[in-house]
């Protein structure tokens, strides 16, 4: 998928709730580009950031944790790449 692709899907899918809503409430409904300028949109697109940004940093705080716990596996942390050869 196209950068930015999974946006348009999001206010593609978005747009259809919110007109499935205001039709139900008698209202006109609503198309893509215009729920892009709602708060809405914004709201929900940020809560999604938000969600990626904790998964990635929670990935790196494990991956530094579990390496520094001593693993097998895991050359010292200070060690450089010439002094272990691995």
């Amino acid at each position: 998928m196209k950068k930015g692709g999974w946006m348009l899907l999001h206010a593609r899918g978005g747009a259809e709730v919110e007109s499935i809503e205001r039709v139900s409430r008698g209202e006109e409904p609503i198309g893509t580009i215009a729920y892009m300028g709602t708060s809405r949109f914004w709201f929900e697109s940020m809560q999604n950031w938000q969600r990626e940004f904790v998964s990635i940093i929670a990935i790196v705080a494990f991956t530094i944790f579990l390496r520094q716990k001593g693993s097998a596996q895991s050359k010292p942390v200070d060690a450089s790449h010439d002094e272990t050869g691995e």
